[in-house]
């Protein structure tokens, strides 16, 4: 890590820890992640260098003067590792970061690469968080999808995992799918909400250019559902999780209270935070590091002793002030326009002058109080409303 670049104000001295595990059994048609399917055999060799790379950066002032509240593996599927060698890599961070006493540890995972051995080494490694990429319960959809697992392998990871003792659970699901009728979203959901999960992250496809599946909706072999109907499967969601104790915290995250996923808030706050793996884009008090993408590449940085990014930008106070405004907009309760003088020492209402004023006389905002926050009817069309911030 370079220090040069790093030799700005700390800020806050609790943060959170990314590790990126780039690796699938298969890759999904609309993914456009940086995964890797079909290299299973790189894994062992991937994660000594994660381990490596834990080492090195524990002993860097930045990290020594930090204390870290939450740990996060995304992928990629991590669960497709050898249960011991990722567990390993979890000690390893965990023992050398200083973490605060009850840290948030979540490991993403697939429903057809979780078992009972798998999940009881998560348990014991110290992971209290398991999201589950389940996606739909419709077997039409997951096969349209090129999803791997099937719905009855969904269900059945999500029983493992309660009886391997994991109170706090998360499901991936998915939504504006390929031929999806409003019924069949209500379907999936409410076979979703019977199972109980403490948090659910709902995503609307979106269909990412170079993806298998951009080019069988450019061909005309799958038709993706109209912007009206969407717009019914959210109102449909919105309801259907509120009458089941579900608040709406994020646009795309629903939770229980007390559930509320800690690491992604802290994104959504625009804090800094350590990511460490191929491609893994990590904030670190104003700087934005981006590790080089390859995970060949990553490991041979490392095993060489050079550094592994391939980018870093050091952000202006502005540039960092419009960030915290978007991210922070995407939550309900949206942003202080206090914390964000006292962060920036700009004011948003003063800073976006008459574009804030028309967002506001549209409805699309709200300023209530100290707080400035999307309106209920901006929530389905937010990416447009928080374009005009950029």
């Amino acid at each position: 890590m370079s220090a040069s670049a790093l030799n700005r104000p700390a800020g806050d001295r609790q943060t959170s820890i990314y590790l990126h595990i780039p690796f699938c059994r298969s890759k999904c048609l609309y993914c456009s992640f940086n995964s890797h399917a079909g290299r299973e055999a790189e894994i062992a060799g991937y994660l000594e260098a994660l381990n490596t790379h834990i080492r090195r950066l524990a002993n860097h002032p930045w990290c020594r003067g930090h204390s870290f509240f939450s740990l996060y593996l995304g992928g990629g599927t991590p669960t497709i590792c050898d249960p011991a060698l990722l567990s390993q890599v979890i000690r390893n961070c965990l023992t050398a970061f200083s973490f605060t006493s009850t840290p948030e540890i979540t490991v993403e995972s697939n429903p057809n690469t979780l078992s009972p051995a798998r999940l009881q080494a998560l348990r014991e490694a110290g992971v209290n968080r398991l999201s589950i990429g389940v996606q739909s319960f419709s077997p039409a959809q997951l096969k349209c999808l090129g999803r791997s697992h099937t719905a009855e392998d969904a269900a059945l990871a999500y029983a493992m995992a309660r009886e391997a003792g994991f109170a706090n659970i998360s499901l991936d699901l998915m939504y504006g799918l390929p031929g999806q009728t409003q019924q069949e979203w209500q379907q999936t959901l409410e076979t979703a909400v019977r199972l109980a999960p403490e948090h659910f992250s709902l995503y609307e496809l979106t269909v990412e250019e170079k993806t298998p599946l951009a080019a069988l909706v450019a061909r005309g072999k799958v038709r993706l559902p109209t912007e009206d109907q969407v717009a019914d499967m959210e109102a449909v969601t919105s309801r259907l999780l509120a009458d089941r104790g579900y608040e709406r915290y994020e646009i795309s995250n629903y939770a229980r209270p007390g559930f509320f996923c800690r690491h992604n808030i802290n994104y959504w706050q625009n804090r800094s935070w350590l990511a460490l793996g191929a491609g893994a884009v990590g904030s670190l008090s104003g700087t934005r590091v981006t590790n080089v993408a390859d995970p060949r590449v990553y490991v041979q940085r490392i095993s060489n002793d050079q550094e592994p990014y391939s980018e870093m930008e050091c952000l202006s106070r502005p540039a960092l002030f419009r960030e915290t405004v978007i991210m922070g907009l995407r939550m309900l309760a949206g942003v202080s326009i206090t914390e964000l003088e006292e962060r920036f020492q700009l004011n948003p209402v003063v800073y976006y002058g008459q574009t804030l004023q028309t967002l506001l006389a549209q409805g699309l905002v709200v300023l209530d109080d100290d707080f400035l926050r999307l309106s209920g009817r901006a929530l389905p069309i937010a990416n447009q409303a928080l374009a005009q911030l950029v």
